[in-house]
């Protein structure tokens, strides 16, 4: 009998000023697993796929396990196989899903990561990081409409990545401000990633892409100058924020007294409607997640946690 567990850590996917180009991974600072795990073992069944679902989470999932994401990460996996003897052993595959769905927190990328870390490793690793990042992103994009890995390549890599557009390094990883603390607050409701994207306007003006090209461009060097006043200054979104805040209610608001209470720099999650607060200091950290939890939560599947990046990313056991 065989065993491995795999863990994908959440992620902000943008990290505001890098639409579709940056993530980052979180690790929230009281040791909560903030990312789904999925378990592989072998199976003593008659089927080849035998597969479970539990976690906090569990029962906003499809009731067919076809329609899960993780038997559909297998589906994917045993075709790249191919014909060998490893596609064919039974295996029994449990996803503990500790992530909401629709959150902005990279839900489906952490089910993906793990699922597609947790195969590799119990099928003796075939395939490289490269090539299972590209199955990664084509699984994400089978959920949200188009190929994109914000939020699968923080997940799997761990740390704040920077998308390259090559296909024989997809991401690379970039220097963390070691003393930031990320805010991060899951107001309770649900936002369809798909959806989110059919609000953004078909094309923008000049000045907006200059601006989001000179951002990206400070954020990456401030980043390797360990420039932290730098890199908070440039922390705004000119391509998806200003047309997304109105899915989340209260966000300028909070946005506002967040930055009001010392936060260096404040932004939607993804896709929403989770945000998040870079603050310079734990103290600071601790008002603005105070304040998230009051004014920004609006149901009771609601959370606000302080993290740090994680550096990890997925990572195995057994």
């Amino acid at each position: 009998m065989k065993k491995v567990t795999a863990y994908a850590p959440a992620s902000i996917g943008n990290v505001s000023l890098g639409f579709d180009i940056l993530g980052a991974a979180l690790a929230p600072v009281d040791g909560s697993k903030t990312g789904d795990e999925v378990e592989i073992e072998t199976s003593c069944g008659p089927e080849l796929f035998d597969f479970a679902v539990d976690g906090k989470f569990a029962d906003k999932l499809p009731s067919s396990h076809r329609e899960n994401i993780v038997f559909q990460c297998y589906q994917r996996f045993t075709h790249a196989l191919g014909n060998v003897d490893n596609a064919n052993i039974p295996v029994r595959i449990t996803l503990r899903k500790n992530l909401p769905i629709g959150s902005g927190l990279g839900s489906s990328a952490s089910s993906i990561v793990a699922a597609l870390t947790g195969l590799n490793a119990y099928f003796d690793s075939p395939f490289s990081d490269n090539q299972l990042l590209q199955m990664m992103g084509e699984m994400e994009g089978q959920i949200s409409g188009s190929i994109h890995y914000d939020n699968v390549a923080p997940s799997f890599l761990g740390g704040i990545t920077l998308m390259t557009g090559l296909d024989d390094k997809i991401a690379v990883t970039l220097p963390v401000i070691s003393d930031w603390y990320w805010v991060i607050c899951y107001s309770g409701i649900k936002v369809s990633t798909a959806e989110a994207r059919k609000i953004l306007p078909p094309s923008y003006s000049l000045s907006d892409t200059l601006t989001f090209g000179r951002q990206l461009a400070i954020f990456v060097q401030a980043l390797h100058a360990q420039d932290a006043k730098m890199a908070s200054a440039v922390m705004h979104d000119v391509i998806a924020e200003p047309h997304r805040k109105r899915l989340l209610p209260a966000f300028d608001a909070v946005r506002l007294k967040s930055i009001a209470a010392g936060a260096s720099a404040f932004g939607i999650s993804g896709s929403g409607p989770t945000v998040f607060a870079v603050c310079e200091s734990l103290e600071i950290a601790q008002q603005v997640e105070t304040l998230l939890t009051q004014q920004y939560i609006q149901t009771d599947h609601g959370f606000t946690k302080i993290c740090k990046i994680d550096e990890q990313g997925a990572t195995i056991n057994g």
